[in-house]
């Protein structure tokens, strides 16, 4: 626990929704975790982890990792594939959080958040920071976690703009900055009330456009959640106060509300009562098959379907033959993108990723190097591609499909089509799936023996007396 100057308790009452929400924090124990919140939570953390090991090769990371050891002065805390390279807690966590979403490869959550880049690198880095003599067990770290996405799930449900695809502002920069918060308060042992200003603190430091989407911009806005949530609870432990009403709707002044249009807060009942559940024991989580936006799962596997008809139709697999495809998509001007310039672009283009899994027969790592994109017969594809929104395909990851058509010279019309895509939390990817995944990406960094290691330690996350091993692995 961090001992800071003497705080008055001046948290909010217990009957507001802020209240109830920094009760729920101070209040949760390990016990409320079910068998199934804590298997779920602890395939997000490997597979968080995995993504952030092979996000430490990326550009916009290395950039990251530079500015970060200028100004890095208490370094304590590890940094994701780069063994002996140390940074204070804060800096950490925002390096490691720019990592987990420099490729756009980390789990994805509905309504639509990244939950796990925004918690677990502050979570890692804070278990490092804290004296050996109060390290947090592997169990106070799963269930600090867990905190972390329970608030962000229950933010989310508050306003009905959140179940669709974002417009205005990047969702993890949002809720994920509380979820932060939360989640760090939970390791260090807040008190109620310093849960409560640790909520208002991180209000205060979140928000991020959706128009740096698709840029080198947007992995920043993942680090600064995971940063910026981290800071919050410190600043909070130290005796900095904030709004008590922080998530309430108060007419007339905006707190959390002036994050969304419509805003309908509702409190949090308290663990271990019988009216609470955990989200995710009811909500599984999305994971990446490959390193793109969420919304191109469905038109690769619909273009990867199609795929398979016309090879047994052609022989092979010839654009010669293609006159025109046509994508039925839903309306998101953000990856909306016909011709990306840019891996970032590419990773947010409908049109790309589709022509990418047609010509290649999958979409990988790979698929989206400058030598990949620039290549001429994928520009040709993507000149053939012609964009339909059916009213009945809406900007909902729980609600969209992606379809793909191949409009042949011979005036044939071959259809795929994908409803729910491996790896969707209605089609969760197998434990087996799920360790491939992890395998390819931490072997890009790690050898072979800390690769099994750190599968070994989220496995038995429960049964570690000190949770730094695992940030102390990477």
């Amino acid at each position: 626990m961090i001992v800071g100057p003497q705080v008055v308790a001046r948290s909010a009452p217990e009957d507001t929704v802020t209240g109830s929400f920094a009760s729920f924090i101070s209040a949760a124990r390990a016990e409320h975790l079910s068998q199934t919140v804590r298997q779920r939570s602890k395939r997000m953390i490997l597979d968080s982890l995995g993504v952030g090991l092979v996000g430490s090769t990326t550009r916009v990371f290395d950039i990251a990792l530079r500015y970060c050891r200028l100004y890095s002065s208490v370094a304590v805390s590890s940094v994701y594939g780069k063994p002996g390279v140390k940074l204070s807690p804060t800096l950490a966590a925002f390096t490691n959080g720019v990592a987990t979403h420099s490729m756009d490869f980390d789990d994805t959550w509905h309504p639509a958040t990244h939950p796990s880049g925004a918690v677990l690198p502050a979570l890692l880095a804070a278990s490092q920071m804290l004296p050996q003599n109060t390290k947090p067990s592997g169990l106070d770290f799963l269930l600090a976690f867990n905190v972390g996405l329970e608030v962000q799930g229950r933010l989310m449900h508050f306003s009905t703009e959140a179940h669709d695809i974002p417009k205005r502002f990047h969702p993890p920069s949002v809720v994920g900055t509380l979820g932060s918060a939360a989640a760090t308060a939970k390791l260090l042992s807040l008190s109620s009330a310093q849960c409560c200003h640790a909520l208002g603190i991180a209000a205060s430091l979140a928000g991020a456009p959706m128009a740096n989407a698709a840029t080198q911009a947007k992995p920043l806005h993942v680090g600064n959640a995971t940063r910026l949530g981290l800071e919050a609870a410190l600043l909070a432990a130290r005796g900095m106060e904030a709004s008590p009403l922080i998530l309430d709707d108060i007419p007339g002044c905006s707190g959390f509300s002036a994050f969304y249009g419509v805003y309908q807060p509702k409190p949090l009942p308290a663990p271990g009562q019988q009216d609470h559940q955990f989200l995710l024991e009811k909500q599984d989580i999305a994971f990446k098959r490959f390193p793109a936006h969420l919304g191109m799962h469905w038109v690769v596997d619909a273009a990867l379907s199609v795929r398979n008809l016309f090879v047994n139709y052609a022989g092979s697999f010839s654009p010669a033959l293609i006159r025109s495809i046509l994508l039925k998509i839903p309306v998101s001007k953000y990856i909306n993108r016909p011709f990306p310039s840019s891996e970032h672009q590419a990773r947010h283009s409908f049109q790309f990723n589709a022509c990418a899994a047609l010509l290649d027969g999958e979409v990988g790592l790979g698929s989206f190097s400058e030598s990949s994109i620039q290549r001429q017969e994928l520009r040709e594809l993507l000149g053939k591609v012609v964009v339909e929104h059916p009213e009945d395909n809406v900007a909902n990851f729980d609600k969209m499909y992606g379809e793909v058509a191949l409009l042949l010279h011979t005036g044939d019309v071959l259809t795929g089509k994908c409803d729910t895509f491996y790896g969707h939390w209605r089609k969760p990817l197998s434990k087996e799936s799920l360790l491939k995944k992890f395998r390819s990406n931490a072997s890009h960094v790690l050898p072979e023996e800390k690769v099994e290691a750190i599968i070994a330690l989220v496995d038995n996350l429960e049964d570690l007396s000190d949770s730094s091993q695992l940030a102390c692995s990477l």
